[in-house]
């Protein structure tokens, strides 16, 4: 089987000829632990968010660079540096105060604290909107016709550009939780608004796309719309201000040859399952085990639901033992299909370059084995 070929088995419940092998990345702290383990730079330095690797045995996945980023961005600005910390404007024009300590290639060892958010009311959201503009120069690079001439002789899976744009997620850089929770009930009409323009943006992006494109494999929504406990909506909140808007993207994008829709969030928002299906999202990633997005209840539950992830990054920090029971969780969900099994999220500093080789090598063992996959339907 091609990559294409095989990744769209696993999507049906089919029968693939293995699983697909992803993964995501590691924190900067991990690559330098790893090197002073020993690893090659070759382990920590590819393209593991694409697959394009010659390290590791991962299945290759191609993102269209399609724009959904704000453009332009705020000016990035350093407010305010000590030996300690960092107080700096970010392109979506919040600003933060970040700790340096034990910052790694990029890493904060701590979520940064938000000072600032750029959207307080409707001035300064129309601001924001105009940074929202689909026709803006650069959403499609030069050469995107030749581009998509070869996306129609591909062999491997197309998506468009990962983690740039969600409902909740936009909403959320631009005014921050806090915020955005109280708008909800303060200022429900400027969410409806951003809410509608954001869905008018991704339909009319995407349209040229899928006009050129015969099938995109996914499209994901980067949304982190929960913590450990719960979602940071009720399920009130998403019935009136996003399903709306989810259906009317997931019917475009659908009719435009997109075989599957995803959802990418954080935490555990298990209370939204059955809504994000009835909208038309039939992926979930990465279920992460300590917030309780446990794989065989879901399953059990959503029997129509894709799941990716669910590797419990805690359990590779520990033994092989460990590693082993915590794989060995994954196969009956791999016998259903539909499960294309990650990390869930990247892999922190605790894990050892030996412990992930030795993941890595279960992992692949598990995938390559013959299966007679059942549809849930």
């Amino acid at each position: 089987m091609t990559e294409l070929e095989r990744f769209r088995e696993m999507m049906r419940f089919g029968h693939p000829d293995r699983v697909p092998n992803w993964e995501l990345g590691v924190w900067g702290q991990v690559k330098d632990r790893w090197a002073a383990e020993g690893a090659p730079s070759e382990a920590y330095e590819g393209d593991w968010w694409g697959g394009w690797d010659d390290f590791w045995p991962f299945d290759r996945r191609i993102y269209a660079p399609v724009s959904m980023d704000i453009m332009p961005p705020f000016e990035a600005e350093v407010i305010e540096e000590t030996d300690r910390y960092l107080v700096a404007r970010h392109a979506y024009g919040h600003i933060t105060k970040a700790l340096k300590e034990n910052t790694a290639h990029g890493t904060r060892w701590c979520m940064d604290q938000y000072l600032s958010f750029a959207v307080r009311d409707r001035e300064t959201w129309l601001d924001m909107k105009r940074r929202y503009n689909p026709e803006t120069p650069g959403r499609y690079p030069d050469n995107w016709d030749e581009l998509a001439a070869e996306y129609n002789q591909r062999e491997v899976p197309l998506t468009f550009n990962w983690g740039q744009i969600g409902l909740y997620w936009c909403m959320r850089e631009w005014m921050g939780t806090e915020a955005l929770s109280l708008a909800f009930y303060d200022q429900p009409n400027l969410v409806h608004e951003m809410l509608e323009h954001l869905t008018d943006f991704i339909i009319r992006v995407t349209t040229r796309a899928l006009r050129d494109v015969d099938e995109f494999e996914f499209f994901n929504f980067a949304e982190d719309v929960a913590f450990k406990n719960g979602p940071l909506i009720s399920p009130q909140i998403f019935d009136e201000f996003f399903a709306p808007r989810y259906r009317r993207v997931c019917e475009h994008l659908r009719s435009g040859g997109v075989r599957h829709i995803m959802v990418d969030s954080d935490g555990n928002f298990e209370v939204l399952l059955g809504r994000m299906l009835d909208c038309g999202i039939d992926t979930i990633w990465p279920c992460e085990q300590a917030a309780d997005m446990n794989l065989a209840r879901i399953r059990r539950n959503f029997p129509e639901l894709r799941v990716w992830g669910g590797v419990d990054k805690r359990e590779l920090a520990k033994d092989r033992a460990a590693i082993d029971a915590e794989l060995e969780k994954l196969r009956p969900i791999l016998d259903q299909g539909g499960c294309l099994p990650t990390v869930d999220h990247t892999v922190p500093p605790d894990v050892s370059y030996d412990n992930f080789c030795y993941y890595m090598e279960r992992k692949q063992e598990l995938l390559e084995l013959e299966r007679g996959i059942q549809s849930p339907s």
